[in-house]
């Protein structure tokens, strides 16, 4: 059994760029950046960012294209793709992406507020949560991750731009 699966949650590090290919299907590009924080042997803390390309295909990309932009925060799934070509200059080049299955818009406003999320890629609404404190500080990174906020009311088919 083999499993190609990436999660990513982050933020825009350029405006997303739309393009189309020759079949007409429209795909936009851009990246995301994560960061790591950690405290390393004597106790300082340390942190680093990682950036990813993100790759989205059809009425999704148009969408994240028109909405987001740079600093934008965003959750992507998708599956890890390499692709390589040759340079002018005769050597090999590589490039790996997540190529996007569903990309969920994250909060919209600084700090982390929102006032809900977007999910523009399952065609499913988002479920309400109920909202809880946030937890204290914890050794692991996970536990001091922003959550995505959910609409608190239900949500209507109709209100969807698409």
């Amino acid at each position: 059994m083999y499993l190609n699966k990436a999660f990513i949650i982050g933020n825009l590090t350029r405006d997303p760029e739309l393009k189309a290919l020759p079949s007409g299907m429209r795909v936009a590009s851009f990246s995301v950046a994560t960061n790591r924080v950690w405290k390393d042997q004597n106790g300082v803390k340390q942190e680093s960012a990682d950036y990813h390309n993100i790759v989205v295909f059809g009425r999704q990309a148009e969408t994240v294209s028109q909405y987001m932009k740079k600093g934008s925060n965003v959750f992507v799934e998708g599956r890890m793709q390499t692709r390589s070509w040759d340079a002018p200059d005769g050597k090999k080049q590589y490039r790996t992406e997540v190529i996007a299955d569903r990309v969920q818009f994250g909060s919209s406003k600084p700090g982390g507020e929102s006032g809900g999320s977007r999910d523009y890629g399952s065609g499913q609404s988002s479920a309400p949560s109920s909202r809880q404190p946030a937890p204290q500080a914890s050794a692991d990174p996970l536990d001091n991750m922003p959550s995505m906020d959910y609409p608190e009311d239900e949500i209507n088919p109709e209100d969807i731009p698409f």
